[in-house]
């Protein structure tokens, strides 16, 4: 699967809208959404460098949130 595939059956809107309904963690967001957390983990960092989402370490968890933009 490609990561174009990636984005078409895991849209960033879906990622966007699972931190809008409380899920913060990577393992939640991957959850709500339906895929794995190395992947959700990975299309959440492209995220932040897009600058769509921030995410801060809380302990030695890293929660994410919307960023203002």
């Amino acid at each position: 699967m490609t990561d174009d595939d990636r984005r078409r059956e895991y849209p960033d809107a879906a990622f966007i809208e699972a931190i809008q309904n409380g899920h913060e963690t990577t393992q939640a967001i991957a959850d709500e959404i339906g895929m794995t957390r190395q992947g959700a983990d990975r299309r959440l960092r492209q995220l932040r460098d897009d600058g769509r989402v921030d995410g801060r370490m809380i302990g030695n968890t890293l929660v994410w949130s919307l960023t203002d933009a």
